[in-house]
């Protein structure tokens, strides 16, 4: 297969453990670009945490895009534009906050341009949201008040026990109203009814004329598990979890061992 689409994760596949993309592989993926091939960052992060990798790779030269709250806002990196924004229904963070906050330890993040709103007071894991995407915590007085209008997600944090109780909890109390799922054990994703990255990365192909079948994906999360099962090529990292892995095509070398630079160069 001629390949002519790369969607990659970002924690865990693109970015070693520094958080960092190495030289080799960010090379290759400009080298790919070059020869007319796109790639797509496709992340549970907010936009603002992915635009720096983004302009790393040069998506904006090359006709490249951005994926970002797992697939509930899209950017066209070449025009510097929103070309799909999907938000949360209204009134959904008082009865969310209502829940969560019956759970010792779980926070609740909303996204702001430049900064995330704790409801709880920040967690080990809220810091680690905080510290990835280069964002500031505010902690609100009133969290549901302090909502940014139109939000994209909400993140729960905490350890996965108590994750998994709130989990069925939100499940049960909004059905298909929201999309709730782990991105990992200790985030759940609080996000609109039927958006994940294969949805999102599904609506880009037909936008530009391409096919499933032309994509690979690469992940490591549960929240990679989609688009991994839609891709042409779906492909875990060796660091994946297990079940990501019993899912993929294929599983590369770890994200600290160049993964996706194997994949490029094994398939691209």
């Amino acid at each position: 297969m001629d390949y002519q689409i790369l969607a990659l994760d970002l924690d865990g596949t693109l970015t070693n453990s520094k958080k960092e993309i190495s030289l080799p592989t960010l090379e290759a993926l400009i080298d790919i670009q070059k020869q007319g091939k796109k790639v797509v960052l496709a992340s549970g992060r907010p936009t603002q945490g992915v635009l720096p990798l983004a302009d790393q790779l040069r998506l904006q030269d090359y006709g490249g895009y951005v994926l970002s709250f797992n697939g509930g806002r899209i950017i066209d990196c070449r025009l510097g534009q929103v070309i799909y924004n999907k938000v949360l229904p209204d009134n959904v963070a008082a009865p969310l906050f209502d829940i969560i906050r019956k759970y010792p330890g779980l926070d609740i993040l909303a996204y702001g341009e430049d900064h995330l709103i704790s409801a709880a007071g920040p967690n080990a894991y809220s810091q680690l949201e905080s510290y990835i995407n280069h964002m500031p915590i505010i902690t609100a007085d009133d969290f549901p008040s302090q909502v940014p209008r139109k939000p994209n997600k909400f993140l729960v944090t905490g350890e996965p026990e108590m994750i998994s109780s709130a989990k069925k909890e939100v499940t049960d109390y909004f059905r298909s109203y929201l999309f709730v799922y782990c991105s990992d054990p200790f985030f759940l994703e609080i996000m609109p009814p039927q958006i994940d990255k294969a949805h999102s990365l599904l609506r880009l192909l037909t936008s530009i004329g391409l096919t499933a079948d032309q994509m690979i994906c690469c992940g490591d999360g549960y929240n990679d598990l989609t688009m991994i099962e839609t891709a042409g090529l779906g492909v875990a990292m060796a660091n994946a979890q297990p079940l990501v892995k019993e899912r993929a095509d294929y599983v590369t070398k770890s994200n600290d061992e160049d993964g996706v630079l194997h994949v490029i160069q094994q398939f691209m």
